[in-house]
């Protein structure tokens, strides 16, 4: 199947140095309504050249311009003719290739900053304005080359901004892509519309009409099989493939027992009863128990449940022979985090069971609509196309389920008290108004006793913890601050209503240093 991405879109390159915040650029760019892509700083420069970008942005990354060695971009761009933009490191290797300075400061700066605009350029506009960045830098720029000028500065960095517009490079300190800098976006935009004069049709409509085309060049009249899970990114891929190809499209949904409550039965009467699709439902409750069984090492349940999942996946689909085509719903950060990047050079932060092949036996040819799409564009996406809005903007949900919300062993006694204390505190959130405000929410399942008052009688029952947080892109997230009076109902309901949970506990740990789901 050939890119989505339409080649008469206009598009910009991304060169990752290995920021955290590389994706928060690809992401608001895309917002922006143009298509970019994130390669590797070391990506050749031929592969440039067939992408044809009509602008490069060069990201931030952790290593030292002025050291031997470090990464560099590729020197052809710089006589290419297109519009540059570094941010962070990528000014500081823009300012190194083309023979200025770059020395380590004094101090590091981070965080908040004020800048001062002291020239007017095309990237930031008017001088003469203050406006508020986010740093994150130990190095800085001290002697710039021949045509930029300063454009701004700040009480750490005389040159936080910098510009050559007869080029068209530009170089800026701080990070405008995060959420902090307050006008990161306006300058974006002028970077990616005015600068490298790229229209806005990087849009859903043109993007669900773009993959249901490929799917129908691509599949023609063979089958299809996809494995649905219920979570967002496999129910959009189902409604789109529904809609390219209709009844060519069987999907397997293997209920693990480890979903939320009536989770089984709402996947059900959305995709089968409302939108026609044929879903075939796998009752695999009972299996999963048993190869959980005596098993509490976090990493040990995920691969349990993930290997069973497989398992069960191609026992159900050797019963299709006609099927030609599996379907998947990887999207571009597990491509990126996976290293499953066209070009193959980015580090591995984790791997994703959705990315790298198939196996050898299924003999069926990958389908992956989604996999140059951030999950915010999946998510409006489905919006679009028909999907329910509770569905398509519900928090995450792990891969393995409540296996990794239950600490330790999964029972079912556990599965079953976790699925009511949850489906109690996220109907409290909605009921409340307080669900869209937070990110993600979710209990977990502490298998130690604690004592309690039931009735006369004292109880030796289980504990249930709750989480909840506030994040823009879940690298860092700060835990939610629920009005007491909320809190204080759920706990309630929670003890009175699930017999055998006597205590409830409000996780309140920031990312970093916990993260986010509790394993």
């Amino acid at each position: 199947m050939r890119s989505i991405q339409d080649p008469h879109h206009d598009r910009i390159l991304i060169l990752d140095f290995g920021a955290q915040y590389t994706q928060l650029i690809g992401r608001a760019v895309r917002e922006l309504g143009v298509y970019c892509e994130i390669y590797p700083w070391d990506v050749d420069h031929e592969a440039i050249e067939e992408f044809g970008p009509k602008g490069v942005i060069l990201s931030g990354g952790p290593a030292s311009a002025y050291e031997e060695g470090t990464p560099a971009a590729p020197e052809p761009l710089f006589t290419g003719g297109l519009p540059i933009l570094g941010i962070c490191y990528g000014m500081q290797t823009l300012v190194a290739q083309l023979g200025g300075s770059v020395e380590n400061a004094d101090h590091r700066e981070y965080g908040h900053a004020d800048m001062e605009t002291v020239r007017s350029c095309k990237l930031l506009g008017a001088a003469g304005r203050t406006l508020d960045v986010w740093m994150s830098h130990g190095d800085r720029v001290t002697a710039l080359p021949k045509g930029f000028e300063v454009v701004a500065t700040s009480p750490g960095s005389p040159y936080a901004a910098i510009a050559d517009d007869r080029r068209r490079f530009y170089g800026v300190q701080f990070h405008p892509e995060v959420t902090h800098t307050a006008e990161g976006r306006d300058i974006l935009s002028r970077f990616v519309h005015e600068i490298c004069a790229c229209a806005a049709d990087w849009v859903p409509a043109n993007i669900i009409q773009s993959i249901v085309a490929d799917v129908r060049g691509a599949v023609g009249d063979d089958e299809v099989i996809l494995g649905l899970s219920g979570g967002v990114d496999s129910s959009v891929v189902a409604a789109l493939l529904h809609e390219a190809i209709g009844d060519q499209l069987t999907c397997i949904f293997v209920d693990t027992g480890l979903l939320r409550m009536h989770e089984g039965d709402q996947v059900m009467q959305t995709f089968e009863e409302h939108l026609g699709v044929h879903v075939e439902r796998v009752d695999a409750e009972a299996e999963f128990l048993a190869r959980l069984s005596g098993v509490r090492d976090p990493e040990a349940k995920r691969k349990a449940i993930g290997n069973l999942f497989v398992e069960i996946f191609e026992r159900e689909a050797a019963r299709f022979s006609d099927a030609r085509w599996l379907a998947q719903g990887t999207i571009y950060p597990d491509v990126i985090e996976s290293a499953g990047s066209k070009h193959g050079k980015a580090k591995v932060i984790k791997s994703h069971h959705n990315v790298g092949g198939l196996p050898a036996a299924m003999n069926l040819r990958l389908l992956e609509p989604l996999r140059e799409l951030f999950k915010d564009e999946v998510r409006r996406i489905g919006i679009d196309i028909g999907l329910p809005e509770r569905m398509v903007q519900r928090h995450p949900f792990p891969g393995p389920g409540l296996g990794v919300r239950i600490l330790g062993e999964v029972k079912k006694e556990y599965a079953d008290l976790l699925r009511k204390a949850d489906a109690i505190f996220l109907e409290e959130l909605e009921r409340n108004g307080l669900y869209d405000r937070v990110s993600q929410a979710f209990a977990v399942f502490l298998p130690v006793r604690s004592v309690g008052v039931v009735g006369d009688n004292r109880a030796y029952e289980f504990v249930i913890a709750l989480r909840a947080v506030e994040t823009v892109d879940f690298m860092t997230a700060n835990w939610a601050r629920l009005p007491y009076d909320v809190l204080a109902t759920i706990s309630g309901r929670i003890i009175n209503e699930v017999r055998g949970i006597s205590r409830v506990t409000y996780d309140i740990s920031e990312k970093p240093p916990a993260t986010i789901e509790w394993e």
